[in-house]
């Protein structure tokens, strides 16, 4: 038997989010969609570039977090730093 519930995504296209995880840490960006595998997810990088990363590593950013390069200038609501 297939299990079946429903997923509520965690983001929303056009949510700026930051990499808390990974070789990428601190990178900012815009989230564009979820992949087939829904534990991958497409973002805008500030560099203009699409990359896909897992969800699990992405957090929210709040005002003041995409004018910043710096991880420790960035406010995230999900997660840690």
């Amino acid at each position: 038997m297939a299990h079946t519930e429903a997923v509520t995504p965690m983001f929303h296209e056009g949510d700026e989010v930051i990499l808390l995880e990974g070789t990428y840490q601190g990178t900012l960006g815009v989230f564009l969609r979820l992949r087939d595998d829904v534990r991958w997810a497409d973002i805008t990088e500030r560099n203009g570039a699409v990359r896909s990363h897992p969800v699990a590593w992405l957090g929210h950013c709040v005002e003041g977090g995409r004018d910043s390069a710096s991880m420790t200038d960035a406010i995230v609501k999900f997660g840690t730093v």
